[in-house]
């Protein structure tokens, strides 16, 4: 079967490509984590979650 004009074809070699890609993913998510770890435990976060939950709470079921 002959590839037509645009076809796309497989790299020839493309061993451990897949392994750095995950390096690279790991890297940059470790420090993004503990930003958000940080920022989510943060007091003031947890105080607007708590309210938003006391308010869902104490409104009831709307009419």
């Amino acid at each position: 079967m002959a590839e037509g004009r645009g076809s796309i074809r497989p790299l020839a070699n493309d061993l451990g490509m897949s392994t750095i890609e995950y390096a690279m993913g790991s890297i940059a998510a470790a420090p993004l984590a503990a930003v958000l770890y940080t920022v989510i435990t943060g007091s003031d976060v947890v105080e607007a979650i708590r309210g938003i939950i006391v308010d869902a709470l104490n409104s009831g079921p709307a009419a």
